[in-house]
């Protein structure tokens, strides 16, 4: 049977032409999904700058289907779930990000980063610390010392925040000699809590060495000095406080004023105290004049001249308990409202969140800032 060449040279058209036609369907293809990824994207990023996370999220997820190997679809992704607080969300998509082999070293020490951001927006810190420490040696090792240096501060791990600051203070993150001193000062507290008085004592020493200039360690260690029957060596400690850190006076001037009266310096503390009000106006060191004061008129004469410096309600309570009304109800009536319309007054205030309380704190349990609460009442701010 002779073979027919025929059917071959009718082959080779119908063969081009069916080839031709599969690579311009997958051509047509192509592009259609190359330009609904570019726009799925464009349109998550318009939702975003309109701050329209849910329609963004939605975006972005059909961008990613698009294109499941764009790494920064991922990452765009990952940080709206955790803007949103969907945590859980967050994690799987960085998780999946880490798991990908075609990842660079610098992508996946972004993912590594992000991931631990996760964890500890999540509350989960136990594995955003196991997160962070593999970021050493990387260029999210500052940002990650940070992020460890805020997990212990909030579960009260003195020890290893005084690691971490010692790396950060020797690298290019500036001085945290201040901050050590109040991570001193929290140990020296829980010494002298559990009886360990002499431990407490030596640890604020060093406090203060480590921070000459902080008012903390001074006044906690004047604290501690008095309580074992120190009382000139508290005095003296109260005496650099003023000199060292003069706006921190106000709340050291009560304690400086009962141990003045108990060594005779009454009239040496007094000048101090009178001094220290002329260039800074307080309440706080009104009182502690007002307690060393012989003479009880001179003493209340010194609420009339705060109010004559400022308009005060607090002054102006304080002055009239002293004075007596015609109508002793009347006078109980009018003290019992000035009371009342003080005491939000007389609290002190976070500079940083703004959280108010009836007491000072060194380390504001709203925002977790140091040295954010102002030594002045409300009132005075």
């Amino acid at each position: 049977m002779e073979f027919d060449f025929t059917w071959i040279l009718l082959g080779f058209p119908i063969a081009f032409t069916l080839g031709w036609l599969a690579s311009r369907l997958d051509l047509r293809q192509l592009r259609i999904e190359n330009r609904q990824a570019p726009k799925a994207y464009f349109r998550g990023l318009n939702f975003l700058l309109n701050e329209q996370q849910d329609q963004a999220i939605d975006a972005f997820i059909e961008a990613v289907q698009s294109d499941p190997d764009t790494s920064e679809l991922h990452f765009a992704l990952g940080n709206l779930f955790r803007r949103r607080g969907e945590y859980d969300r967050a994690v799987r998509v960085h998780e999946h990000l880490m798991s990908r082999g075609d990842l660079t070293q610098s992508e996946r020490d972004r993912a590594q980063h992000a991931l631990a951001l996760d964890f500890l927006k999540a509350g989960l810190l136990d594995r955003a610390e196991a997160a962070l420490r593999k970021l050493e040696g990387t260029p999210f090792e500052e940002e990650a010392r940070l992020a460890l240096l805020s997990i212990y501060e909030r579960t009260r791990d003195w020890g290893h925040a005084t690691q971490i600051a010692n790396l950060l203070g020797n690298s290019s993150q500036g001085s945290f000699s201040a901050r050590q001193a109040h991570y001193l000062s929290e140990q020296a507290s829980a010494f002298v809590a559990s009886g360990d008085s002499a431990q407490g004592l030596k640890t604020l020493l060093s406090a203060t060495v480590m921070a000459p200039a902080s008012a903390r360690p001074l006044m906690e260690l004047a604290k501690l000095q008095n309580q074992l029957g120190h009382a000139e060596d508290a005095f003296q400690t109260l005496l650099k406080l003023v000199k060292t850190a003069p706006q921190a006076l106000p709340l050291a001037a009560g304690l400086l004023a009962n141990i003045a009266q108990r060594m005779g310096q009454q009239a040496a503390t007094l000048a101090l105290l009178k001094d220290s009000y002329a260039q800074a106006p307080s309440i706080d060191v009104i009182e502690a004049i007002v307690k060393l004061e012989t003479d009880p008129a001179a003493a209340r004469q010194w609420y009339v001249r705060h109010l004559e410096r400022e308009a005060s309600l607090v002054a102006t309570s304080k002055w009239i308990s002293g004075e007596k009304l015609e109508d002793a109800h009347h006078h109980n009536l009018v003290q019992r409202a000035l009371d009342h319309a003080t005491k939000p007054l007389m609290r002190y205030r976070c500079a940083a969140c703004g959280f108010e309380a009836t007491q000072h704190f060194w380390h504001c349990p709203g925002c977790q800032a140091w040295d954010s609460y102002p030594a002045r009442r409300i009132e005075e701010l």
